[in-house]
């Protein structure tokens, strides 16, 4: 009876690690390259993030004015990051060993890791606060948690589309002082 129950382990160890090499051998799709954001299959920024604000109770103004894009792009610098993910139109996606590292407009970079490490933070306060991303892939989508420096999240699932053509990037962001989600859908086009 023991033998039975020692090879029944054995058997399941074997299928654990064999469905290990198989997630682990999943294609990766190649993100790297250089992409121009799309404004005709994205939302707009600015709409969602207005809906956000009427929701949590804030005033939105919707005059003449609140047709200039990018009208809700540039807070407190902690929050920069969210600009850059949602706002930036510019996107260029390089891996450096296990580590992606993007760079949006102005050669503002950010890694992203994808090495499994964890992050921790120092209670001493004595520690300057990054912008830290962590990421992974599962079903052919680079899965990527962000945490700016004031404190909030963003989940990001980056996807090839369109035979690889396109980058498509759905967001959800929840900046510290928000109640309020923001989610909200981007594409890019790949250059040549």
């Amino acid at each position: 009876m023991n033998v039975g129950i020692k090879s029944l382990k054995i058997l399941g160890l074997f299928l654990l690690l064999l469905a290990g090499q198989l997630l682990y051998a999943q294609e990766i799709p190649e993100l790297a390259g250089h992409w121009v954001f799309n404004d005709k299959k994205s939302d707009s920024t600015d709409k969602v993030v207005g809906r956000a604000l009427k929701e949590m109770g804030q005033k939105v103004s919707s005059g003449w004015f609140s047709r200039d894009k990018e009208r809700f792009r540039g807070g407190p610098e902690d929050q920069e990051l969210y600009d850059r993910i949602s706002y930036d139109r510019v996107l260029t996606i390089e891996l450096e060993g296990e580590t992606y590292l993007f760079t949006y407009a102005d050669n503002y970079q950010r890694p992203v890791y994808t090495d499994n490490r964890s992050r921790s933070v120092s209670l001493t306060g004595l520690a300057e606060v990054e912008d830290f991303s962590l990421g992974h892939w599962e079903n052919g989508a680079l899965l990527v948690e962000a945490r700016p420096r004031d404190g909030g999240f963003a989940e990001e699932t980056y996807r090839l589309v369109n035979g690889g053509e396109q980058l498509e990037l759905q967001l959800l962001i929840k900046p510290r002082t928000f109640t309020v989600p923001i989610e909200l859908t981007r594409v890019f086009d790949r250059q040549p």
